[in-house]
């Protein structure tokens, strides 16, 4: 591979950070230990930081030797609400949090670019590293967006990555195009009538309707979107009563959708809405639904898709690869993405555990690698 010199170089420090920040992980717009780590570090090596946009966001500045374009670095920086099973010696040390996802390597990527591109100042123009809080289905992208993050910080395009596990390492990846699905998280409340189990008669049965809504709401896909057009509707809760011999007033089942364009989005929400609301009512009970836009589709512009694997091929040669299909899994950098052109890249971290499995942890062999492939792109990209 041919990394950048300065970066592979500081290796074990890098690993130091992402250690660090694995082991104190913070959930979405609670990352203020590791916002005041960011600004720091950043400001150690002479970048010029700002502070509190999306809430605990964090956005340094470097500029260059002379006039050129604006390119921005994303990472996230938040953790999972959810318990660490690795056992490891940095393990989270903040119990029903956990760096399930990467973050604190993708953050600890940014951070080693941003290093050497405070230090080396070999590009032209402005290089803008945005540390964004709440990836993980709260909306940090959208916020830091309204708190005008692009009219502050004006960028020409923009890049970030994300490590991928079962990937060879180092592979880096990217789907022209439509890249990353939308997500939609629902939540369907019935509420009907309750009584003593023995007495069923006496009842409004909410629980038989959530039932039936559930497995209806599978029919939307196979009977209602064009086979040859993907969505998936998935029941991921069903909550309902606290005693045997209880049936409850409610019950509410609860899931995600995924799609990649917005007819199909609006089919899915749509047809959701009436079968829910018609399956209740014919149980005598009522069904109320929200459906929360959480994700855009996400889109890589073609120009900076293509630019990113030059530099990518540079890098890591072979194992530069262009994705064929575009993955169902949803990121809120497509938030970003649909404001200025860019590219999100995938880096293989090679076997092990999955992301958002409680075994999982970020393999620190790939934080040279991605941060080599940012801090190259803003070289390349500012000078374009």
């Amino acid at each position: 591979m041919n990394l950048v010199p300065e970066i592979a170089g500081c290796s074990a420090d890098l690993a130091g950070i992402r250690r660090d920040l694995h082991a104190h992980p913070e959930i979405g717009f609670e990352e203020r230990r590791t916002s005041d780590l960011v600004a720091r570090l950043l400001t150690g090596w002479g970048v010029e930081v700002h502070r509190g946009l999306g809430t605990t966001g964090v956005v340094g500045v470097i500029r260059g030797n002379r006039p050129g374009r604006r390119v921005g670095l994303r990472a996230d920086m938040d953790a999972l609400p959810m318990t660490e099973a690795t056992g490891l010696p940095h393990a989270s040390r903040n119990p029903g949090v956990f760096h399930g996802c990467g973050h604190d390597g993708h953050t600890t990527m940014l951070l080693g670019a941003g290093r050497y591109l405070a230090q080396t100042r070999r590009f032209p123009g402005e290089v803008v590293l945005i540390f964004q809080p709440a990836e993980e289905g709260l909306g940090g992208a959208r916020r830091m967006l309204a708190d005008g993050l692009f009219d502050r910080f004006p960028c020409d395009e923009i890049y970030a990555i994300h490590n991928w596990p079962g990937a060879p390492l180092g592979r880096v990846s990217l789907k022209p195009g439509v890249a990353m699905a939308a997500s939609d998280s629902f939540d369907i409340v019935v509420t009907g009538k309750g009584s003593h189990g023995a007495q069923p008669h006496l009842a409004t049965d909410p629980v038989m309707a959530a039932v039936s809504i559930a497995q209806a709401l599978q029919t939307i896909v196979s009977r209602n979107v064009d086979p040859l057009r993907t969505a998936i509707v998935s029941v991921t809760q069903v909550h309902a009563g606290s005693a045997y011999n209880v049936i409850p007033d409610t019950a509410r089942i609860g899931g995600t959708i995924r799609t990649f364009d917005e007819d199909v989005r609006a089919l899915v929400r749509s047809r959701m809405t009436a079968l829910a609301q018609a399956i209740a009512s014919g149980f005598g009970a009522k069904a109320d639904i929200d459906i929360r836009d959480c994700f855009s589709v996400l889109r890589n512009s073609d120009a900076q898709a293509e630019a990113a694997m030059a530099v990518a091929r540079d890098l890591v040669g072979p194992l530069a690869e262009l994705d064929g299909e575009p993955k169902c899994g949803s990121e809120d950098f497509a938030d970003m993405l649909a404001v200025v052109p860019g590219a999100y890249l995938l880096v293989g971290q090679g076997d092990g555990a999955n992301l958002h499995s409680p075994r999982y942890d970020f393999n620190d062999d790939v934080t040279p690698i991605g941060a080599s492939l940012l801090a190259r792109i803003a070289e390349h990209r500012t000078a374009a």
